[in-house]
């Protein structure tokens, strides 16, 4: 019996050692001394205040800033600001360690400079998305055309921007290419002028035709289609295939397709009342009868013996 224990604490005392061992709990021991406990409980309560500091700042920004900049800029401002914290919480966990920090910003800075020649057009477009933020010429939701392609915008980025077009393609616009080139955002102003050319024929009496081009804006404004501030206009430019008469009237950005109808649905109306001809191209075609061919007479062959 004796035996028997004296074996199982020699059996117990290995497998101790053997765990001791593989845990290296003596190196452990070591390193969990007071002074160690303190630095690590020091290094939270730091972490700690680096977060409350972190969601401070980030609070006071939203309450001040979203009055003066769009809700994209202030995305991207929260994102800028929580890259920050966590740049800042990895450094002083690097600090604790002891690694030397100059030696990690002389890294950084060769490894920037290699970065920034292998990525000149990201760098631009980066430049190009902080000075698209302060000019605050686009916001999402609105209607913009860039190098002959429009679309609603649906993110403005960083490095892009990104809108969908109205048959709902999905293009992604480089912030240097909208900083670059003519940015045209239909949706920046609520009113919207638009100018409608109604061509009438020669033969058409002018003054007849400007009162039924101002009637078709008065039908329209009490329809509600066309505003009244400012009045719409109706003046003649020039000549060509046909007298170039025009009316510029101003609506309500959100019903183009509306006062377009409205517009051209009004005319034909009214220029019909009044006898007005909108001319058109018109083709005459004359039907000819193919000739017969001409035949000639068959020569007779006559045989000698």
């Amino acid at each position: 019996m004796d035996d028997a224990v004296e074996a199982a604490k020699e059996v117990t005392a290995e497998v101790a050692e053997t765990t001791k061992s593989f845990l290296h709990i003596d190196d452990l021991q070591k390193y969990l001394t007071w002074p160690n406990m303190m630095k690590i409980i020091a290094s939270l309560v730091t972490i700690f205040l680096f977060f409350l500091v972190y969601k401070l700042i980030r609070h006071l920004m939203n309450k001040t800033a979203s009055k003066k900049f769009q809700p994209h800029t202030m995305v991207i401002l929260n994102k800028l600001l929580r890259y920050l914290f966590f740049v800042l919480v990895v450094m002083y966990v690097l600090s604790l360690f002891g690694i030397d920090l100059s030696a990690v910003w002389g890294a950084a800075g060769i490894a920037g400079i290699a970065i920034g020649f292998a990525a000149q057009t990201s760098f631009s477009n980066l430049i190009s998305g902080f000075f698209i933020m302060v000019e605050r010429s686009m916001k999402i939701g609105d209607y913009i055309e860039v190098s002959g392609v429009s679309g609603i915008v649906d993110n403005i980025g960083l490095l892009s921007v990104s809108i969908h077009t109205l048959d709902n393609q999905l293009i992604r616009i480089p912030n240097s290419t909208i900083i670059g080139t003519n940015l045209i955002n239909y949706s920046h102003f609520e009113k919207r002028r638009f100018v409608f050319d109604l061509p009438i024929s020669y033969d058409s009496d002018m003054d007849l035709a400007l009162q039924a081009a101002n009637e078709v804006a008065d039908i329209c404004m009490k329809e509600g289609i066309v505003l009244t501030d400012p009045a719409p206009k109706a003046y003649y430019d020039g000549f060509g295939s046909a007298v170039n008469l025009k009316l510029a009237i101003w609506f309500d950005r959100t019903k183009l397709l509306d006062t377009k109808n409205a517009i051209y649905t009004t005319t034909v109306k009214v220029f019909n009342k009044y006898g007005i001809v909108i001319p058109f191209t018109r083709y005459d075609i004359s039907i000819l009868e193919k000739p017969e061919p001409k035949t000639e007479p068959k020569k007779r062959i006559t045989k000698t013996k």
